[in-house]
């Protein structure tokens, strides 16, 4: 039996993941997919990486800035452009109001998570399908791939909110609160679709901007220079992601391969750059829950149950990477104070990065 099940190998559910262990828990992450991340997604592709999920980090709160400059320190983020920006309708491109940094990875967003998973179990390819209570006073976890079952004295689900709704309903049947379970079902998300593109390296002109919005535009909600991130690109890719009306009609398409060829012609269209509408290759992503629509109001959402049980991610404040981090910190403080408030706070966590950080140079 492990103290803590954590649920989703997000930032949430990392971060919450290292607090506990460098605590002293003994923790065990449990993630669906074959990488860390969860929507800080890179994809290898044609000899290069497109960062097809979260595109760059804008820290605002201070724990956050200084994750961040840990992470310059260390090499893994770097200041990408303090420039996006904006194109409406009936307005040409506009040069941007608000300046400031944005910070990217050169190796891809996924090096961020993969930089918090030092020392840290971590079960990849593994999704819960099931989770009861046992008569010992622990949970069990029942894994799809294996049909092996994991035991835990608590667990974090660090997943999508409509994703924890749909595990988390059959317990209902055995006890756990309705308030809970209708707190949770009020999360709601916008959906996105992301198309990644790549173009002959004698494509031309080049735009002047590497990132910029679309304002109030039916089907398109941002365009990046995604090569621009990478040393020494070979040849030119963008990242376009659509509008969340756009991604709704499309979310359910078997070949999504159209809806990104029409997301490219919009750009071209908008932007001026015809060659943006014939690519060399192209790639295309949905992301179901991409961006908390009506998030939970608080850091966390605790099932108020005997066997500690409590959710967190992005959708709790709905501050996107940072507060999936804050998030984290917040489920694992909660977890703590229902099990054995073991002697740890959250504002030491940045040294608890740094120590898990120096476990992976060991």
């Amino acid at each position: 039996m492990t103290d803590i099940a954590v649920i989703g190998a997000g930032i949430a559910g990392l971060v919450c993941a290292q607090q506990l262990s460098q605590a002293g828990y003994s923790v065990v992450v449990v993630e669906k997919s074959r990488g860390l991340g969860g929507r800080l997604a890179t994809r290898r592709l044609h000899e290069t990486l497109a960062d097809h999920g979260a595109c760059y980090l804008k820290p605002k709160g201070e724990l956050f800035r200084s994750f961040v400059e840990i992470l310059r320190s260390r090499h893994i983020l770097e200041v990408w452009t303090d420039e996006v920006y904006e194109l409406t309708a009936d307005a040409p491109l506009s040069e941007p109001k608000n300046r400031s940094p944005r910070y990217v990875a050169p190796g891809g967003m996924s090096a961020i998570a993969k930089s918090l998973a030092p020392g840290l179990e971590i079960l990849l390819n593994q999704r819960v399908i099931a989770i009861t209570p046992t008569p010992e006073n622990s949970w069990r976890l029942t894994l799809e791939s294996s049909n092996e079952e994991l035991t835990a004295k608590a667990i974090v689900v660090a997943i999508p909110a409509p994703q924890a709704v749909m595990l988390l309903e059959p317990l209902g049947e055995s006890g756990l609160d309705a308030a809970f379970l209708d707190n949770l079902r009020s999360v709601e998300f916008y959906p996105s679709i992301s198309a990644i593109a790549g173009y002959p390296s004698t494509s031309q002109p080049l735009p002047q901007w590497k990132a910029l919005t679309f304002i109030d535009d039916a089907d398109l909600a941002w365009i990046g220079l995604d090569s621009s991130k990478r040393p020494n690109p070979q040849q030119p890719h963008f990242v376009v992601q659509s509008s969340a009306n756009f991604a709704q009609r499309h979310l359910e398409s078997q070949d999504l391969q159209p809806a990104g060829q029409y997301m490219l012609q919009r750009a071209a269209e908008s932007l001026s750059l015809p060659w943006l509408n014939t690519p060399e290759w192209m790639q295309v992503h949905r992301w179901r829950y991409a961006f908390p629509s009506r998030p939970w109001h608080e850091a966390f959402l605790s099932a108020g149950t005997p066997l500690p049980l409590v959710c967190c991610g992005d959708w709790c404040g709905g501050n996107l990477v940072e507060g999936a981090m804050l998030s984290g910190l917040a489920a694992a403080d909660e977890i703590n104070n229902q099990l054995a408030h073991l002697p740890f706070d959250n504002v030491n966590f940045l040294n608890v990065f740094v120590r898990s950080f120096h476990l992976s140079l060991d």
